[in-house]
């Protein structure tokens, strides 16, 4: 019989509860890690700007990951590709600075093909354009084994085209 025990959250649902580091990675049990980003958090769209380019200027674009995913699912339906391919360009850096680089740039170029998709417009303020050219650029510097310093290859999401 097996007698391992799961970590469960404050309604009984399996969560994992070991520390986590900057790019989500489970630390020992013990270890110093970084807080986890709230689950299930609605925010407004700037709001929700604001916070994930907060953490991806500090280096922790699987946080920020998590941010996108509370917007694409608590947001309108309309919304929903947007959010979730922001959340993929999270996402797509976070394995890329782990080493993953296929993954990297598997997301990179995902999320990056659905922005495309909005052409010039610029949902609440986000630099479409430029990020589409930011993921491209890095998955083909990824796939070419760049090494990915999370923080300095953060993405400006708002301003400039």
């Amino acid at each position: 019989m097996n007698e391992t025990r799961r970590d469960r959250d404050a309604e009984g649902r399996a969560r994992n509860a070991r520390p986590r580091d900057g790019l989500g990675r489970p630390l020992p049990y013990g270890a110093e890690g970084v807080d986890r980003q709230p689950e299930g958090v609605v925010r407004r769209p700037g709001e929700t700007l604001v916070e994930a380019q907060r953490l991806l200027d500090a280096g922790m674009p699987f946080h920020a990951h998590e941010v996108f995913e509370d917007a694409w699912k608590s947001g309108p339906e309309a919304e929903r590709e947007l959010w979730r391919a922001l959340a993929q360009l999270a996402v797509g850096l976070t394995h890329a600075a782990r080493g993953n680089s296929a993954g990297g740039a598997r997301l990179l170029r995902r999320g990056g093909g659905v922005l495309a998709g909005y052409g010039e417009a610029r949902p609440h303020g986000i630099a479409v354009g430029r990020l589409v050219g930011w993921a491209r650029e890095l998955a083909a510097r990824v796939e070419e084994g760049a090494v990915v310093d999370a923080a300095e290859e953060a993405p400006r999401l708002r301003g400039g085209p």
